[in-house]
C-alpha cells in the first residue's frame, strides 16, 4: 500500500477530529493519536488526554495513555514514545501513517462526534517543542557582534534597526527559556509527587508485613532505590519546604 502524503493525512485528521493541525509534528503531543482510536473503538479514556498538551511531561502523559490502551486491546505495535514526544517530523509522519492504516483496517463506519467526546476541550497545540534559542537570535547577535566588535544597545545612527532586533531576539529568547524551566519544575513536581506516592504506599506495606512477622524482599529493594544517593550528594540541613500541590491533568 502506498504511503499517504502529509497533505492528505493532515486533511484526514482535520476531518475526522475537527482539529485544525497545521503540520504533522503536532501530532507529537499524543493527543490526536489517543482519539484516532477513539473513533474506532469509543472507549478510550479521553478525560485522561490533555487535548492543548504544551510541554513534553504532558505528552509523555498521553502516550501512556495510548499505550495502556494498546494493551487493553492487544494492538502489536510499539510506540517510541521516547522519539514521538520530541515532535520530529519523520518519526510522527511514520507513525501517523501507521495509525492511518489501523483506521482504514477497523473503522466500522459508525458516526463519531470528537468534540463531544474531549468535551468541548480546547485542541491548541504547539507544532514542536520551542528551542531555547533559535536562528533569529543567533543571526540578530551575530549582525550586531560584526558591527564592529561590540553590540549596539542605544545611540546606534538613526533608521538603523540593528538595535531593535537584537533586543527583540534576547527577549523571545527569555521568553522560550523561562517558559522551558517553567515546563521543566512542573515535570519535576509532577514526578516527585509520584514518588512520593510509591515511597508512602511501600512504607505502609512493609509495616503491615513487619507487624505480621514477615517481610518482602521486593519492597526491601525498592525502599534501597528510592532512598539510595549519588556519591557527592548531600541531604541539606534544615527543614525541606512542603511541595505544593499542583493541580494534574
Amino acid at each position: 500500500m502506498a504511503a499517504v502524503s502529509r497533505t492528505d493525512l493532515l486533511a484526514w485528521l482535520n476531518e475526522l477530529l475537527q482539529l485544525n493541525y497545521t503540520k504533522v509534528e503536532q501530532c507529537g503531543t499524543g493527543a490526536a493519536y489517543c482519539q484516532i482510536l477513539d473513533s474506532i473503538y469509543g472507549d478510550v479514556p479521553m478525560a485522561r488526554v490533555k487535548m492543548n498538551a504544551k510541554h513534553e511531561y504532558e505528552f509523555i502523559a498521553n502516550f501512556k495513555v495510548l499505550q495502556n490502551f494498546f494493551k487493553a486491546k492487544k494492538i502489536d505495535k510499539p510506540i517510541l514514545i521516547e522519539r514521538l514526544v520530541k515532535c520530529k517530523m519523520q518519526d510522527n509522519l511514520e507513525f501517523l501513517q501507521w495509525m492511518k492504516r489501523f483506521w482504514d483496517s477497523n473503522y466500522g463506519g459508525q458516526g463519531y462526534d470528537p468534540v463531544a467526546r474531549r468535551k468541548g476541550a480546547p485542541t491548541d497545540t504547539p507544532a514542536t517543542i520551542a528551542p531555547l534559542s533559535g536562528p533569529r537570535s543567533t543571526s540578530g547577535l551575530g549582525a550586531a557582534g560584526r558591527s564592529g566588535g561590540k553590540t549596539p544597545i542605544i545611540g546606534h545612527r538613526a533608521g538603523s534597526t540593528q538595535p531593535n532586533e537584537a533586543l527583540q531576539a534576547l527577549q523571545t529568547q527569555l521568553r522560550d527559556m523561562s517558559t522551558h524551566m517553567e515546563g521543566l519544575e512542573k515535570e519535576r513536581d509532577f514526578y516527585f509527587a509520584k514518588l512520593r506516592d510509591i515511597e508512602i504506599l511501600v512504607q505502609q506495606q512493609v509495616e503491615a508485613l513487619e507487624a505480621a512477622g514477615q517481610d518482602d524482599r521486593t519492597l526491601g529493594e525498592i525502599q534501597r532505590i528510592l532512598y539510595m544517593t549519588e556519591e557527592g550528594f548531600e541531604v541539606p540541613e534544615g527543614p525541606v519546604a512542603p511541595v505544593e500541590d499542583e493541580e494534574t491533568f
